[in-house]
Parts: structure tokens; C-alpha cells; sequence
């Protein structure tokens, strides 16, 4: 497998090249700590181009202005249209499905853009979704949850104090299509430093749920 950097002056990442022609694409992006190099985003891009898929990692807008630092939230809006960006990149290069994605606040952004364009993507993969402030269960990230129409994967460590599993469980069933929840044993909220490698197994049910959308 072939890994390239790409930088078109608004999408810039790196490109994890499947063999022959792509039978899809996705394009995952980090948190609000890390960057397009997390490891969790090199296993997940790698795995999704051994499946045949061409696979982005890419920085949003915010990491690009600063290369360290938390996002601002009154930006927020920027850091989606770095996600469509990314998303128009793939679509132009790849006629297959589009998965898009990525690891907690990327995963966020991302899954807000599905909401308010439902033709973005053909599923979601998130990453420890954030689902609430550490210690903060009654602050709940979930009211466009139930206008995401697409399948939707989450991979999701017991030891996150951004959710539970059964608070995640939870907000799955306000999504209208079909859920995946991959539960890592032992893994905290970054996925990175996660002892196992759920990379497969999250890969795997988005390849399951896009082959339940065709039929």
C-alpha cells in the first residue's frame, strides 16, 4: 500500500492508496488535540485501503491556521467546511460510496455536516464521539443525532469519560438509520494509545452497514 501526502491549498492530508480501483473512498479527521497523524487515523486509513478503499486522513482548518491548540468554538462552522472540502475531493476522484468520519470533535463536525446535508455521505465512522463534557452527563451533544439518515459506525473505548457505553446506546437509538457500536476494552478517549486495535472490527461494520444499505 502506497501512502501519498496531498495538499490542494484547501484539502491537505495524506492519501492511503488501495490496489487497483478504488470501490470507494473515506476521509477521517482528528480531535481537538491531535492531527491528520494520529495513530488510530493511520490504522483506520490503512485497513480501508487494504479493503479496496481510497482513504484520507486530513487536517481541518483549525490545525492548519495553528499546529497546536484547541479548535474555537466560534469557528466551528469553518472546521464543517473542511469536511465538505474533503468530501468534494473524494467525490471527484472516486465514483463508490463516500464514508466520512473521524476522531471525537472531527467526528462531531463531521456527523453535524451529515445532518444539515444528507447527500454528503453514504455512512459515518466516529471515533469516541464526545458525547458530553467529562463529568457534565447532563450536557448531551445529541440534538442532531436524529437527523443523521445515514448508517453510522462508532467506536467507542469503556474507560471514555466523554460517554459510557450505555449513554452512548442511548443516543444510538436517536439515530434513524442503522448503528454500529465497536466497544474497546480498556481504551480511554484517545483511541491512539488504546492497547487493542479496533480498526478492523470498526472497518468491518462499515463495510456491513453500507452492503445492508444496498439491498
Amino acid at each position: 500500500m502506497i501512502v501519498e501526502p496531498l495538499d490542494t491549498g484547501t484539502v491537505a492530508g495524506h492519501l492511503h492508496l488501495p490496489e487497483g480501483s478504488p470501490r470507494g473512498a473515506v476521509a477521517l479527521t482528528h480531535g481537538a488535540g491531535g492531527n491528520c497523524d494520529a495513530r488510530i487515523l493511520q490504522l483506520m486509513c490503512s485497513r480501508f485501503a487494504d479493503a479496496g478503499f481510497l482513504a484520507l486522513r486530513y487536517d481541518l482548518p483549525f490545525r492548519r491556521r495553528k499546529p497546536k491548540g484547541p479548535p474555537q468554538p466560534s469557528r466551528a462552522a469553518e472546521d464543517r467546511e473542511g469536511v465538505s472540502a474533503a468530501a468534494a475531493e473524494l467525490r471527484d476522484r472516486v465514483s463508490g460510496p463516500l464514508l466520512l468520519g473521524g476522531v471525537s470533535y472531527g467526528g462531531r463536525q463531521t456527523s453535524m455536516l451529515a445532518a444539515d446535508e444528507p447527500g454528503i455521505a453514504d455512512a459515518l465512522v466516529l471515533l469516541s464521539y464526545p458525547l458530553h463534557p467529562p463529568g457534565k452527563p447532563e450536557k448531551l451533544r445529541t440534538e442532531h443525532l436524529p437527523k443523521i439518515s445515514v448508517p453510522t459506525v462508532f467506536v467507542h473505548g469503556d474507560r471514555d469519560p466523554f460517554g459510557t457505553f450505555d449513554e452512548l446506546r442511548e443516543a444510538l437509538d436517536l439515530l434513524p438509520a442503522a448503528t454500529t457500536l465497536i466497544e474497546v476494552t480498556g481504551a480511554a478517549h484517545d483511541l491512539s494509545r488504546a492497547k487493542t486495535d479496533p480498526s478492523e472490527s470498526a472497518v468491518s461494520a462499515a463495510l456491513h452497514l453500507l452492503e445492508e444499505k444496498k439491498s
